[in-house]
């Protein structure tokens, strides 16, 4: 009977090839990015780059930060963000970061402090196909770091139980009280699958998730923020990219050969 290969069988040199990447050129980190507004998104993102060239498959980015490739990628959900993520932890990029928003699940958190949490609990539907546990953890050393470079901006940085679900429409109030009561202090689409992939393929990975909602307090994107919110969220908003490229880099004697 012939062997039929499917998507995730395919190797390295597969992968080089139909990127149309040099092995210069494998990125020294990956920045996914979770959200709706793309084209902003990856503007703004790409314009603190050097050099940059879509590859051949659409919305993934190679540039250049001080002469070292990157590549960023604006993805939205757990279907989407597995791609890249499974792509580069085959080709051995040591490093990855989620960045994007999340929502507040506790008081103790606020419109424009920036979750980077240690645990992510997958219920987003994808991790469990990389042999995830349901909690997954981030890279100590990263989370670590993040939340360091964070707090030299003077960005307000917190750990937290976190939550990865399928959908923000897909979330009722009693979801989130539900939520609450099991613990979880944030929630998102995105990290546990980043971190299931990275458990999966061996390179380390976080997640700076910038609080928008404050379910808590029953209050959605769709509602307004004060000018003093809405201050805090864009300056947390563009932190998380700078700091995402600088723990990215940083040398780490202890990261996986390529």
């Amino acid at each position: 009977m012939a062997r039929h290969r499917a998507v995730m069988d395919l190797g390295r040199d597969e992968w080089m090839a139909a990127l149309g990447i040099a092995e210069a050129d494998i990125p020294h980190a990956v920045i996914l990015e979770g959200s709706w507004w793309r084209e902003q998104r990856t503007a703004w993102r790409l314009s603190r780059l050097e050099d940059v060239r879509e590859l051949a498959f659409p919305d993934m980015f190679l540039g250049y930060r001080r002469g070292r490739p990157v590549v960023y990628s604006c993805v939205y959900g757990a279907p989407r963000a597995v791609e890249p993520a499974h792509l580069f932890g085959v080709l051995g990029t040591p490093r990855m970061v989620m960045i994007g928003t999340c929502g507040a699940l506790h008081a103790g958190l606020s419109t424009g402090d920036v979750v980077v949490p240690s645990v992510a609990v997958a219920r987003e539907g994808v991790a469990r196909l990389y042999a995830a546990p349901e909690a997954i953890d981030a890279d100590p050393r990263l989370a670590g770091l993040g939340r360091r470079r964070l707090m030299e901006r003077n960005i307000r940085s917190a750990d937290s139980l976190h939550l990865s679900w399928v959908s923000i429409f897909a979330q009722s109030g009693a979801m989130v009280a539900e939520w609450r009561d099991r613990g979880y202090g944030s929630v998102d689409m995105e990290a546990a699958t980043l971190y299931a992939v990275a458990r999966y393929f061996g390179f380390a990975a976080t997640a700076l998730l910038v609080v928008w909602d404050q379910l808590d307090q029953d209050r959605s994107f769709l509602d307004p923020l004060t000018e003093a919110q809405q201050a805090r969220l864009d300056a947390a908003n563009e932190a998380v990219f700078d700091v995402a490229l600088s723990i990215g880099l940083d040398a780490d004697p202890g990261e996986r050969a390529r």
